[in-house]
């Protein structure tokens, strides 16, 4: 290397305090987003044991609700039975029409596999609907 006389060596100096500068204010923008993610941790924490108390309280609540020391949980649980065999009439009401749905299914199915097949215009259109070839260019 070809070395000029005292040029060098102020570049060298002036190179290593701007990198000393850099690196500081790296270092402080670092702390920064340090400090700022601590204090959203936090908040994060904060926030999880807020909603703990939350599930504890609906918990005690629920207990309290279903347990058999309060009177009125006579009337709830007329109540949710009188609910409950609603939705157990629906379901059986559904698994009837679930039922009849196959059926039907099944019928269409050995129906059509019994005709041969043909290319014949649907009956409900009456042959008002005919497809035409596209046109080639």
């Amino acid at each position: 290397m070809i070395e000029k006389t005292g040029m060098p060596d102020k570049k060298k100096r002036l190179k290593k305090e701007e990198i000393e500068g850099m690196l500081i204010d790296n270092f402080t923008n670092l702390q920064k987003v340090l400090t700022n993610l601590s204090i959203k941790f936090d908040e994060l924490s904060s926030n999880i044991s807020k909603l703990l108390q939350l599930f504890e309280i609906s918990a005690k609540s629920f207990a309290e609700k279903y347990s058999d020391k309060n009177p009125e949980e006579l009337v709830n649980k007329s109540v949710d039975t009188e609910y409950l065999k609603k939705l157990d009439s629906l379901l059986d009401q559904n698994k009837t029409i679930a039922k009849g749905i196959m059926l039907m299914e099944e019928r269409i199915r050995n129906r059509d596999a019994s005709k041969p097949f043909k290319e014949e215009p649907d009956s409900r259109f009456g042959g008002m609907i005919k497809s035409n070839p596209l046109p080639r260019s």
